[in-house]
């Protein structure tokens, strides 16, 4: 007796034969709420140093739609305010960026292959330390390109939301309160990574492993020098590669 099998039933079901529902849009919607409400007031705080820096305000809002990395844009102030020369801008910010060469590659090998290649720009660009964590620590074997383009849009509109709100509030806000912001992007990410370590042995092990050799790289005389850049790279480097000798399965072996 023949069986048929229906494309719903079998589109549900992974490589392995396990059941496994789809990402949409709506879940990357849900998914980025909580990166959103930190990145507003980051944002904001950033939208304040790039006013009382002397920025023009077009300026200020061309970086975060074209570069939308909170890092290399808190340091490419700096820079502007202290007279660098551009090519200094561009390469720092390039060092700082590197890591998410890292973290595409990563997060490529859990997009559905046969819808990636025309997403590859709108996804790449879109990625950073929160979208990334928040993405590849979903449970699911295979993420959907709706998912994670729904997730970055979200972060990407709080993020130049809150940059307005810090240019437009920039004079009247206590310089108390904008100093404090200057913490939140630490305090989010913490709260990503901590739930998925408590819950994971190898995420916790690897994490600790960066934070003690990137202190090392830190303290230590012989790399005095070192761009914070670099040391984000090569500490993140060995700690991955630690992982992947002591956990060569990944999550599963804890």
């Amino acid at each position: 007796m023949a069986v048929r099998t229906d494309k719903s039933t079998a589109g549900s079901r992974s490589e392995g034969g396990a059941s496994t529902a789809r990402l949409t849009a709506a879940d990357g919607l849900k998914a980025g709420i909580p990166i959103a409400a930190g990145y507003i007031p980051i944002a904001i705080a950033f939208g304040v140093l790039a006013k009382s820096a002397g920025i023009p305000n077009h300026v200020t809002v061309i970086m975060s739609l074209a570069v939308f990395a909170g890092a290399s844009q808190f340091a490419g102030v700096t820079l502007i305010s202290s007279g660098a020369a551009a090519w200094e801008i561009i390469f720092t910010t390039f060092i700082i960026n590197l890591r998410h060469l890292l973290m595409s590659a990563s997060l490529s090998r859990r997009i559905e292959r046969g819808r990636l290649r025309r997403w590859i720009p709108l996804l790449a660009f879109g990625i950073t330390d929160e979208t990334f964590s928040v993405a590849s620590f979903r449970k699911e074997p295979l993420i959907s390109p709706e998912f994670v383009l729904a997730l970055n849009f979200l972060a990407f509109a709080a993020w130049n939301a809150g940059t307005w709100a810090g240019i437009f509030l920039a004079k009247g806000l206590p310089e108390i309160i904008s100093d404090s912001m200057g913490i939140a992007l630490y305090a989010m990410f913490i709260g990503l990574l901590v739930p998925s370590a408590r819950k994971s042995k190898p995420v916790l092990l690897v994490s600790l492993a960066a934070v003690i050799i990137h202190s090392f790289i830190h303290w230590f005389p012989l790399f005095t020098g070192l761009s914070s850049g670099w040391g984000i790279i090569i500490s993140t480097l060995a700690a991955a590669a630690a992982g992947a000798v002591i956990y060569p399965r990944g999550v599963d072996d804890d």
